[in-house]
């Protein structure tokens, strides 16, 4: 009877006891099967954060090439741009040149034949420039000082353009043509340099500028690679000009080139 008493009470504990333990080894597994779950939930939202942050950039991406293509299409506008308006400009001279030309030359018409220098060079019909106005003066003081101070030399440019536009026939609109052609030589761009000091040697050949855009015009053809034009240029300033400043640096040009 004892016996059995005991072996009634020892065996729920025993059944007790192993309960617990049977729970605490599934416990670990548990653990372990959530963990990877975790692992899997973070893995997945760093794959997505990435792929959210690679849209992004490229989407960047996508904004910048459309900047950079507007960008190139406004600097093929400014380009025709500017070169239409050298082309008009230039034609606008052109027929203005060839009026005067068909003008008589008498003393009424304003105009007299006169040596270009001092008597010895060959003579050219000489004009009354229009002086510039206060305005005028402004605005070229303006222009010098994009060239000389801050070497804005594609807003002096479009700049002196502009002037010629809005002032032709000037006494200062003969200076813009030339310091057009100094500031295509500085960048360089010879072929424009080489239109502008044209314009104030042929066009104007009475004007202050002229020996010096003759000399300049020797200079850019020297760059060119036409030696040979580049040197009948220079004899024409010594012999045009034989008094001028451009004279004697056309003669140490001369001496340079035959040494």
């Amino acid at each position: 009877m004892r016996k059995t008493l005991m072996a009634s009470v020892l065996v729920p504990l025993v059944l007790g006891q192993a309960a617990p333990l049977q729970a605490q080894s599934a416990t670990p597994a548990f653990q372990n099967s959530a963990s990877e779950a975790q692992r899997k939930a973070v893995n997945n939202q760093a794959t997505a954060e990435l792929f959210y942050m690679i849209q992004q950039l490229q989407e960047d991406v996508r904004r910048l090439q459309g900047k950079v293509e507007e960008q190139q299409h406004l600097i093929t506008q400014l380009q025709a741009q500017g070169r239409d308006r050298y082309i008009d400009l230039d034609q606008r001279i052109l027929d203005l040149s060839e009026k005067l030309n068909a003008q008589p030359t008498a003393a009424g018409a304003g105009a007299s034949a006169t040596p270009a220098a001092s008597g010895q060079g060959t003579p050219v019909a000489t004009r009354d420039y229009r002086a510039p106005g206060a305005e005028e003066q402004k605005d070229y003081n303006a222009i010098l000082d994009l060239i000389r101070n801050q070497k804005a030399y594609d807003q002096a440019i479009s700049s002196l353009y502009e002037f010629i536009d809005r002032y032709p026939e000037g006494d200062l609109t003969v200076n813009a043509y030339y310091w057009l052609g100094e500031v295509y030589l500085a960048k360089p761009q010879l072929e424009q340099a080489k239109q502008a000091f044209t314009i104030v040697a042929t066009r104007y050949p009475d004007h202050r500028k002229a020996p010096d855009a003759l000399y300049k015009l020797g200079v850019t053809l020297d760059r060119l690679g036409s030696r040979e034009d580049a040197r009948r240029y220079m004899e024409r300033v010594t012999r045009e000009y034989p008094d001028s400043g451009a004279a004697g640096l056309a003669k140490k040009f001369l001496s340079s080139a035959s040494g």
